[in-house]
């Protein structure tokens, strides 16, 4: 496990989070993250035989509701790999890596028909706690 870092490692997680957000294109994802780094977004990634097979985009905040807390953009596996527990192992590197930073808790949102991930979240000792509610004013780019 590692936080990508360089352009390199960066690129290698692309087609893990091409999963989970389908709209990124391979040209725009490396300087999209990097606009997001300078807000404070990070890259866990998962390697294993040469090959990212899991990811996770997060950062620190801190709300006026939940204080400084851990927030997960994105926890993806690639599919073919799913059900050998990386996003789990990510998971449990997140959370100890949130109580290292004294935060107040780990939050993320979910998409309703994720039920995988609501049984990895649920195990882990997440709790279903609010709505996100969302107004588009356009695609994402």
């Amino acid at each position: 496990m590692f936080i990508a870092e360089s352009d390199r490692e960066i690129q290698e997680c692309f087609p893990v989070f091409k999963v989970l957000r389908p709209h990124l294109s391979e040209e725009t994802f490396l300087p999209q993250v990097r606009r997001q780094q300078a807000q404070g977004f990070q890259v866990l990634a998962l390697k294993c035989d040469g090959v990212v097979k899991s990811a996770a985009g997060f950062r620190f905040t801190e709300f006026l509701a939940w204080g400084k807390v851990l927030y997960i953009d994105d926890l993806v596996t690639l599919p073919e790999e799913k059900k050998r527990g990386y996003a789990g192992q990510l998971l449990d590197w997140l959370i100890t890596h949130a109580q290292s930073q004294k935060c107040d808790g780990l939050h993320l949102d979910t998409g309703y028909a994720r039920h995988d991930a609501h049984r990895l979240y649920l195990r882990k000792g997440l709790q279903f706690n609010c709505h996100h509610l969302a107004l588009q004013f356009g695609q994402v780019t």
